[in-house]
């Protein structure tokens, strides 16, 4: 469906933003740039308004005469005027500017004449307040005689549907600039929008006729929606086209529903609010969904709303998981995903995150599992970088499907069309390359044919290359490896030490401050330990200290490479008289000597648990991400053993993840530049600076 309408933006059109700029110019001084915005996008819907509205303008207010005092008289006016709106002030444009001493009384009149759903239009500019303004300023009159201008006319007759959207888009994109604001998150390219359309209906079948519902969940002044409709109509112009929407800009969303009124759709389905936060379709299902929602913005301000709704599970939208914080295109992808009908198809534009970030068991993750599990995911599109006004970054269009014809069941097409951009003459802040009608052919044939490892156009210009994978391709089990804990025991000063000060801490006297004290009196300790004095060693737990003191002192500076030696030596010692009642096994329970004594050591023996399990050395700890396709035992032989014999895998902790690297996918190779190549150019750079040199200075001699 070749259509070149984005590449022009037409002779009315520049017109109109001449007409736009005089505005302007006028504005300046009471309002500051960023400000015009404030005043020209509603002058800019009302004149649209007035314009539509103003062939059958007779006609309305004949019809609102004879029914005013009707109980019901909407369906009566909006049948008169031939659109969902009207309006029964007996003012035009033309008499406004006729009466320039009483233009606020009568413009005031004017907009009051509007019908309900433009009074909504109008409040979400907050016109009142710039009306205000206006009169302060004395630019009331001017403003609305240089709309009331030839070059001011925005009927239908001269501007169709499509052209206004252009305008409207322009205007947008302006004026969010001079406020400084991305651009990008209101605006996008018809050239994306029409690749998005083609991707959606290429498989279509509409022959049949029947209605056909689009929603867009983060719609901007509604182009997306306007597009998705032409489109459809350029198969069977009597298809029934529904369109719905929610924007929470107030700007842009009064502009949508403009937009959507003059078309002669129902401005009901346009709905203002936070989708993530305040979802305006809740139980709705649609055919078609088109978006392209912000990416790289948090959702704090949502998160309250947004947990709640998790916490619902398969009722709510959020149930496979939450992304992190500071980006929040995945939770639209997941609304699109739960109104989306079960034959109903979606194309979303994502950044790179989604494709790959998160770890296993991650929010982001579980994301894509559910997706992919689902068999929902039929293509991803990577765009050329430099596609979108407000970001030069690489960009991906996510086609997402419930019902996959037989043939892409259970797998995905990835599409790299990073080469399959042309460069504008001109850029448009970050937009450098446009998908013109050539470009979107090559992708959407792509797409069409379903076929692996094949290329699209000139590989040395323009192409894109397609590539067909299993849905499992995608997916890994994370195994944890664990390797065992091997201490060595060595018998210091400071374990023995820390033995003394139990003693002093267990008993009266005597009191011990070193070591050295202790080994000074061993002899006299060994009697005391023989005595039955009730003063000196009053218990068993006494008797193990002194031991255990003593024995240790003996062995001061030796080595254990594993806590049995260590053991075997202190229950052996001749100092520990009694075997049973105080053997290492109570030293170690009463004292915690050997937290004192160990240290980690390649070569000694595992250290094992009281269950005789080996511990884990969480500083040796290792993932491996195993392919879903490959059994992890096999892997776990050929991939680790060889290299760490004693290794084992924490099955506990094994978790599914899954991630769609599209840059590993497509990577070629590059040779590097061969040596003798590198010289040559080398020579050849030192020979022209050496001639230059000779050029410069002539035949002079230092």
């Amino acid at each position: 469906m070749a259509n070149d309408r984005f590449t022009v933006v037409g002779t009315n059109i520049a017109e109109k933003a001449q007409m736009i700029w005089n505005v302007a110019d006028m504005l300046r001084g009471p309002f500051k740039p960023h400000e015009y915005g404030l005043v020209i996008l509603p002058m800019t819907v009302v004149k649209r308004f007035h314009d539509c509205l103003l062939p059958t303008h007779d006609a309305v207010l004949k019809e609102y005469e004879s029914k005013k005092n009707f109980a019901v008289i909407e369906g009566f006016l909006t049948k008169a005027s031939g659109y969902q709106f009207y309006n029964t002030s007996k003012y035009t444009f033309n008499l406004l500017c006729a009466d320039p001493d009483n233009i606020e009384a009568n413009f005031r009149d004017y907009l009051a004449g509007f019908s309900a759903n433009v009074q909504d239009v109008l409040a979400k500019f907050d016109f009142n307040a710039i009306i205000n303004r206006m009169v302060e300023s004395n630019t009331l009159y001017l403003v609305i005689k240089e709309f009331n201008s030839q070059k001011g006319y925005l009927g239908p007759d001269k501007i169709n549907a499509v052209d206004c959207g252009y305008m409207f888009e322009d205007l947008v994109k302006r004026f969010s600039e001079s406020f400084g604001e991305e651009a990008g998150a209101h605006f996008t390219s018809r050239d994306v929008i029409y690749l998005m359309t083609d991707l959606l209906l290429s498989d279509a079948d509409l022959s049949q006729g029947g209605n056909v519902t689009v929603y867009d969940m983060a719609m901007g002044t509604s182009q997306m929606l306007s597009c998705m409709e032409e489109r459809i109509h350029d198969l069977n112009s009597d298809m029934d086209v529904t369109c719905f929407g929610q924007e929470f800009n107030p700007s842009t969303f009064a502009i949508a529903k403009a937009d959507m009124m003059i078309r002669g759709g129902d401005p009901n389905n346009m709905r203002y609010g936070d989708t993530l936060s305040e979802d305006q379709f809740s139980g709705y299902q649609f055919q078609y969904i088109i978006s392209n929602p912000p990416f790289g913005i948090d959702w704090k301000r949502e998160q309250k709303a947004v947990e709640a709704e998790a916490k619902k599970g398969e009722l709510g939208r959020f149930a496979p998981g939450l992304p992190k914080i500071s980006d929040g295109q995945q939770l639209f992808v997941l609304n699109g995903l739960s109104k989306l009908a079960q034959n109903g198809k979606m194309a979303i534009v994502q950044n790179g995150s989604p494709l790959f970030s998160g770890d296993a068991g991650s929010g982001p993750s579980e994301i894509r599992r559910y997706i992919l599990e689902n068999d929902w995911l039929d293509a991803i599109i990577q765009l050329s970088t430099d596609m979108f006004m407000n970001t030069g970054i690489s960009t991906y269009i996510w086609v997402l499907s419930k019902n996959k014809p037989a043939y892409r069941a259970g797998k995905v097409q990835l599409i790299d069309a990073s080469h399959c951009g042309e460069q504008r003459r001109k850029s448009i802040g970050f937009k450098r390359y446009d998908v013109t009608d050539l470009c979107r052919e090559l992708i959407v044939k792509a797409y069409g044919e379903f076929r692996n490892d094949e290329i699209y156009g000139d590989k040395n210009g323009v192409y894109c290359h397609s590539r067909i994978f299993d849905n499992e391709e995608f997916g890994y089990n994370k195994i944890v490896v664990e390797r065992p804990t091997r201490y060595k025991y060595t018998i210091t000063r400071d374990a023995i030490e820390h033995v003394i000060n139990l003693i002093n801490e267990h008993r009266s006297a005597p009191k011990y401050e070193s070591m050295h004290s202790l080994v000074g009196e061993a002899l006299s300790l060994m009697s005391i330990l023989d005595s039955d004095n009730p003063d000196t060693v009053r218990d068993d737990t006494d008797k193990l200290l002194y031991e255990g003191a003593v024995a240790l002192t003996e062995m001061e500076g030796k080595e254990f490479m594993s806590l049995s030696e260590l053991e075997n030596a202190f229950d052996n010692s001749k100092h520990i008289t009694d075997k049973k009642k105080r053997s290492w096994k109570y030293f170690e329970k009463l004292t915690g000597i050997s937290a004192f004594m160990r240290s980690v050591c390649p070569e000694a023996e595992i250290y094992h648990d009281s269950k005789g399990k080996p511990v884990a050395d969480a500083s040796k700890r290792d993932t491996e991400n195993v392919p879903l396709m490959e059994d992890i035992d096999e892997y776990f032989v050929r991939e680790v053993l060889p290299y760490a014999p004693d290794a084992w895998i924490d099955t506990k902790k094994t978790k599914v993840g899954y991630e769609i690297p599209m840059t590993r996918y497509f990577y070629e190779y590059q040779a590097p530049e061969k040596v003798e190549d590198i010289m040559s150019r080398l020579h050849g750079i030192e020979a022209d600076i050496q001639a230059s040199l000779d050029a410069l200075f002539g035949g002079e001699k230092a």
